[in-house]
């Protein structure tokens, strides 16, 4: 079955793509490298044997998109990365973020609507809730006001598409980190690395002299903000279940992607050092603008309609997350 998977070439997209493939979809890249890498399709054909179809064009150029409607006949479903991922850049730049993270969802439900692709997934972020009134946050917990255009972007995404005629899952992902085992596919934005875990290998690396944890008076177990990190393999594995959920059950749905477990960057800096065997240097700065201070998330929708649960261990995403980092300078 043909699968559309817009920003298939980015971070979570590449690790998609190969689980697609493995189990027997045919993926159709959509990727205009805005904010990744080439490599990551060499390294996709290399982990999978396989030559996958690509597009190189704009999600929020209609004539362009269109084009892939137009050539790929049975499209069966989409998954839709393709967005704008910063937190920080986007507190910066919100028209930037509105109108690219908007604008490529109304383009490509539009033209779902004209060729009768009726099933999408859609990834979504954990930046929906806001700051929680409660902890973990459920399917269930309010949307709060967002803490970033980032976050108000995803929000709007997800109306939207409680309103179209088009079946969707919207997948609220916590903190994806570590990369495919084999190394050949990661993170490859152009952009300064924003995330803890990447900041933590350049650091390891000596491509930065030191972390700047942001704040270390939170309301939290020593201070520094909490967040639930989960493999981005495990997260990948979730949009192919889900795919499988939408076909056989054609409706619209929200589930939370995480492990419901809640790490410090403080505790995430003593695993990545303990698994790695590196030493980190950080100093404790000022907090940062858009930063929630703690959250994580309860699992139990998408372990009992899905039958997805997280599987690998915080140690070999942090093994895998310094692998990356290792290989993609060579």
């Amino acid at each position: 079955m043909k699968v559309i998977v817009t920003g298939g070439l980015g971070y979570i997209g590449s690790h998609t793509v190969v689980e697609l493939i493995t189990k027997g979809f045919q993926p159709i890249i959509v990727d205009n490298l805005c904010n990744t890498d080439v490599r990551n399709l060499d390294g996709i054909k290399e982990i999978t044997g396989e030559n996958i179809k690509w597009y190189n064009v704009d999600c929020c150029i209609e004539e362009e998109l269109k084009t892939v409607f137009k050539k790929e006949d049975d499209i069966t479903g989409v998954i839709h990365f393709a967005a704008y991922k910063s937190v920080e850049e986007s507190i910066r730049e919100p028209e930037k973020y509105f109108k690219n993270n908007i604008g490529s969802l109304e383009v490509l439900l539009k033209l779902m609507q004209q060729y009768d692709v009726n099933n999408i997934i859609f990834s979504s972020s954990c930046t929906v809730y806001g700051t929680p009134d409660s902890l973990p946050v459920t399917e269930e917990s309010p949307f709060k006001k967002a803490e970033s255009p980032y976050g108000e972007t995803k929000q709007i995404c997800e109306n939207i598409l409680q309103q179209c005629n088009i079946s969707s899952c919207s997948l609220r992902y916590f903190n994806p980190i570590g990369s495919h085992s084999s190394g050949l596919i990661g993170d490859c934005s152009a952009d300064k690395p924003a995330n803890l875990i990447p900041i933590i290998c350049e650091v390891a690396k000596g491509r930065r002299e030191k972390l700047i944890v942001n704040g270390n008076n939170y309301n939290t177990i020593d201070g520094t903000c909490v967040r639930d990190y989960i493999h981005v393999i495990d997260l990948a594995k979730s949009h192919v279940s889900a795919l499988d959920y939408l076909f056989k059950n054609p409706k619209k749905d929200i589930f939370n992607i995480g492990t419901g477990v809640g790490l410090s960057v403080l505790e995430a800096i003593n695993f990545f050092e303990e698994e790695n065997n590196l030493k980190i240097n950080y100093e404790i700065g000022p907090r940062r603008d858009g930063d929630v201070e703690e959250i994580y998330s309860e699992n139990k929708k998408v372990a009992e309609l899905l039958d997805w649960r997280a599987e690998k261990s915080i140690m070999q995403a942090m093994k895998d997350a310094w692998n990356w980092e290792i290989k993609k300078q060579k």
